[in-house]
């Protein structure tokens, strides 16, 4: 007995050595790629500048005289879709009115709602830039037209169930990209 006890107490010292550390936390680290962006040219009257790390732009025709467009980011798992209408016989009010409801409906889940105007002049483009933080459906909406012939729309949606925290890098590298397109927004004189 005594020749295993001296050999087990022996290797007993010689395994009791550092002390266990625990490991430090770890945070998800997302990068993404610095935006490259192209004109898009598009069956509509309008232009802009999107993203070429967008799929291929798919252009949905709908009712009347509304057509839409989605712009998809398999990578981030979000779409960013558009829609364009004319602007007949003074129907800008009920256009901006519905824009603005679309955008509160999101109240619910929503911490807040900040708005940005924007305003280009010289280019005929005016609109608003909704940021909608909190677990909502969207993460962004937004709107830009001439005021007499041209209403283009946008929203931001995630393939996923609202999780701020989780979205929130791929949410603001997106809502770049919808700045971008509101700030090359050119209308097509037809």
């Amino acid at each position: 007995m005594k020749k295993l006890v001296l050999p087990l107490l022996s290797l007993l010292m010689l395994g009791c050595g550092d002390d266990t550390l625990p490991k430090p936390k770890g945070y998800l680290r997302l990068e993404y790629p610095n935006a490259v962006y192209e004109k898009a040219i598009v069956p509509l009257p309008f232009s802009f500048d999107k993203n070429k790390l967008a799929d291929p732009i798919k252009t949905v025709k709908s009712s009347g005289n509304t057509n839409g467009i989605d712009i998809k980011y398999s990578s981030l798992k979000a779409t960013i879709y558009l829609t364009y209408k004319a602007v007949k016989n003074d129907n800008i009010d009920s256009l901006l009115r519905d824009a603005q409801n679309l955008t509160q409906k999101h109240t619910i889940k929503a911490d807040e709602i900040s708005q940005k105007e924007f305003l280009r002049p010289n280019d005929n483009v005016f609109g608003m830039l909704y940021e909608i933080g909190g677990n909502a459906a969207s993460q962004s909406q937004f709107y830009v037209t001439d005021s007499t012939k041209h209403f283009l729309s946008g929203s931001l949606y995630f393939y996923a169930k609202p999780n701020y925290d989780s979205i929130y890098p791929a949410s603001e590298y997106l809502k770049k990209d919808i700045k971008r397109i509101m700030e090359s927004v050119q209308w097509k004189n037809e």
